[in-house]
């Protein structure tokens, strides 16, 4: 898995977990709901910046966020 779907499966898993919707973590995070979306399914390139608007939204931390061990595994390129 390349390291897009490897964020996309975290913040689904984090999302899940706060039983938050799409639509819910855009609002808190202030991003477009097909943004989160895309990012979700692995499509999208997601910037730092927006990967902690989203662990502030879920009620994480950074470190919390990249504590996975998915993280630890190599990825594939594309």
């Amino acid at each position: 898995m390349d390291v897009k779907g490897k964020i996309g499966q975290r913040i689904k898993h984090l999302r899940d977990i706060s039983a938050m919707s799409q639509k819910d973590l855009a609002y808190s995070a202030d991003l477009d709901r097909s943004y989160i979306a895309s990012v979700e399914n692995g499509s999208r390139n997601i910037s730092i910046v927006n990967i902690e608007k989203i662990a502030t939204a879920l009620n994480v931390t950074l470190k919390t966020f990249f504590d996975y061990d998915e993280f630890d595994k190599p990825t594939t390129s594309h």
